[in-house]
C-alpha cells in the first residue's frame, strides 16, 4: 500500500495518531482538518470526519480525490451487539452495512441500498487478517473478533432497538460512520477495514457506560492502528 487514509469520527479518536505522526501537509476542506505525513514509516492521511454517515462519506471522497489514498482504515468506538463481546474488546469488520436503510416498500430487504448490486460492503481480507494478528500482539489483555459492523445515524442506547438490529442484521457491533466509509471505498474501488473498540453494550446502560470506557477503548484502537502500520511499512 502506498498511502493509507485513517478516519476517526471524533477528536479523541485521532488526536493520539496525529501527535505520533510526522506531518508534512495540513489542509482544511469541508470543515475537516486533514494531516498528511508518515506514521510508523507508513504514508498516511489522518482526519476527524465528524459524527454520522454524511460526514464520513464526504471525508472518504476527499481522501480519494485530494490525497489519492490507496486504502482506508476507519477507527473508533462502537456498541456491542454480541453478548460475547465485552467493553474494551475489538471488532474488525468482515463486512459493513446500513442498519437504518429501509426501502422495503419497493421490494428491497432491510439494509439493502436500492439499485446497488451488493447488500453489504466486504472489508479487505488481507488487511483484516493483518489487523487481527497485530491486535493479538499489541492488545493481549482483550479479545478480538471479526464480524459484521452495522451503521446508522443514531446512538443505540435501548434494549429493544439493539435486539431488533441484532435479529435483522446479525452484526457484532453498531456505530455511526463505518458503512458510509465502506460504501465510498466500494464506489472508488479501494480496500478498507473498519476497526471498532467497544465502549458500551448498546443497551439501556449505554449512556452510562460510554464516558467511563471511551478512553480505554480509544487506547486499544490506537495501539492496533499503529501496530498495523508498523507491520505494513
Amino acid at each position: 500500500m502506498k498511502k493509507i487514509g485513517i478516519i476517526g469520527a471524533m477528536d479523541v479518536e485521532v488526536e493520539r495518531l496525529k501527535a505520533d505522526m510526522t506531518v508534512t501537509r495540513q489542509i482544511t476542506k469541508a470543515q475537516m482538518h486533514f494531516c498528511e505525513g508518515t506514521l510508523k514509516n507508513q504514508p498516511v492521511v489522518v482526519v476527524r470526519s465528524g459524527i454520522g454517515k454524511v460526514n464520513a462519506a464526504v471525508c472518504t471522497q476527499i481522501l480519494v480525490d485530494e490525497f489519492g489514498v490507496d486504502a482506508v482504515i476507519n477507527t473508533g468506538i462502537a456498541g456491542s451487539l454480541n453478548a460475547q463481546i465485552d467493553i474494551g474488546d475489538i471488532v474488525i469488520s468482515t463486512d459493513v452495512l446500513h442498519h437504518d436503510m429501509d426501502a422495503v416498500n419497493f421490494g428491497y430487504a432491510p439494509g439493502q441500498i436500492p439499485q446497488m448490486e451488493v447488500f453489504s460492503f466486504t472489508a479487505d481480507e488481507p488487511m483484516a487478517e493483518l489487523a487481527e494478528k497485530v491486535c493479538h500482539q499489541v492488545n493481549p489483555e482483550i479479545k478480538v473478533f471479526r464480524g459484521r459492523v452495522v451503521s446508522g445515524d443514531q446512538f443505540i442506547s435501548d434494549r429493544a432497538t439493539k435486539d431488533r438490529i441484532t435479529e435483522q442484521f446479525h452484526g457484532f457491533c453498531t456505530e455511526m460512520e463505518g458503512a458510509a466509509i465502506a460504501q465510498a471505498a466500494y464506489l472508488n474501488q479501494i480496500p478498507f477495514i473498519v476497526i471498532r473498540a467497544i465502549s458500551d453494550k448498546a443497551d439501556d446502560s449505554a449512556s452510562e457506560d460510554y464516558p467511563t470506557f471511551e478512553k480505554k477503548a480509544v487506547e486499544h484502537s490506537v495501539r492496533l492502528v499503529e501496530g498495523f502500520l508498523a507491520a505494513q511499512a
